[in-house]
């Protein structure tokens, strides 16, 4: 802010700056707008408009023509989506918070397809690039601006060359390693056919006899505008459960990071942590239930997590060293968890 204040007022003074360098900043300006706007994707807009719709309608049907087994299908294929979202794309792939087996890999690999977000390698390559550009321009999902625009608007617009190249340049070394990934990259398409479509209106059909309305407006469309709608927040919520941007009370930083109380604050600055929850929670999830449930099977093990004594630590040494902040809570987390039983998940109480 000060050198934007510091340029401001230097641009007001012609006397100081020549006329070349004003003309040349004016068009980086220029430039700048620019590079940032983003057009519409009008297949998108118009697909996202009948969803809607038919989504609607099928809040109707589901009170007046649908079965119990067709809404407890529904909900339940709709749980397992975010699951997939959640535990899947986001806590695993994303940030890498635990280390699952490869039949935990395949398991949330087709939950994350019955959400219907695209294969998961481009979605942890556009929420990398979220949390590198978190509260810049070049965000995709418009964190500088407002939660409408993160919610609704950053998904019916398409990418700038811009945005483009920095996906292009996400580190995403890791996921290609990952053959479940990469295997439900190249054959989504048919598995999205499978899995998202066919499964939920084919099932109320054939195996309990529902009408072809309660299985085309609830367990499809119905599901999968609650799908979407739970599954955006993970990058739009930090506008409903963070601080204002503009509300910087001078012991924000200490609170968050000592009681982990403003979650968005804490996970976009320490975002491999297990047990940060993506809607406003942490450690009390059930998301977090279930990864733990996961490590109970063996089927995810090497749990990350940050305890409030490891921050208390950090921020102690970056007071006493001026280094930074998250650096020196990292440095603290890392011998943390090297000290930490590998059932630490089971006392909770104990490691938050």
């Amino acid at each position: 802010m000060e050198n934007q204040e510091s340029f401001a007022r230097n641009s007001d003074a012609p006397q100081q700056q020549p006329p070349e360098t004003s003309m040349t900043a004016e068009n980086t300006m220029k430039q700048s707008s620019q590079r940032i706007k983003r057009e519409a994707s009008w297949p998108s807009v118009l697909f996202y408009i009948h969803l809607n719709i038919l989504g609607l309608y099928g809040v109707f049907v589901m009170f007046t023509g649908a079965s119990f087994l067709t809404i407890l299908f529904t909900f339940t294929l709709a749980f397992l989506g975010i699951l997939g979202a959640t535990a899947g794309a986001h806590r695993l792939w994303a940030h890498r918070t635990y280390t699952a087996s490869t039949s935990l890999r395949l398991f949330l690999m087709l939950c994350q397809t019955l959400a219907g977000q695209g294969p998961i390698y481009g979605w942890v390559q556009a929420h990398r690039l979220h949390h590198q550009k978190f509260r810049h321009e070049d965000d995709p999902f418009y964190s500088a601006h407002n939660f409408l625009a993160a919610q609704v608007h950053a998904q019916i617009m398409s990418y700038t060359p811009e945005q483009q190249q920095l996906l292009n340049d996400v580190d995403m070394s890791d996921i290609q390693q990952d053959k479940v990934v990469m295997f439900q990259k190249k054959y989504y398409w048919v598995l999205y056919f499978f899995l998202h479509v066919l499964l939920p209106v084919n099932a109320p059909l054939e195996y309990w006899g529902d009408s072809m309305a309660a299985a085309t407006f609830v367990t499809f469309s119905l599901r999968y505008l609650i799908v979407l709608n739970v599954c955006w927040l993970i990058n739009s919520a930090h506008f409903i459960w963070g601080l204002d941007k503009n509300f910087k009370p001078s012991d924000s930083n200490s609170v968050f990071f000592i009681t982990k109380s403003y979650w968005p604050q804490y996970h976009y600055l320490l975002p491999n942590d297990y047990q940060s929850g993506e809607f406003g929670d942490y450690g009390t999830d059930f998301t977090t239930a279930m990864i733990r449930v996961f490590a109970a099977l063996d089927m995810a093990t090497d749990l990350r997590t940050i305890s409030s004594v490891a921050v208390r630590k950090g921020l102690t040494t970056a007071v006493e060293t001026g280094r930074p902040i998250v650096e020196c809570i990292q440095e603290q987390a890392t011998e943390e968890i090297n000290e930490m039983p590998k059932n630490h998940y089971l006392n909770r109480d104990r490691f938050m």
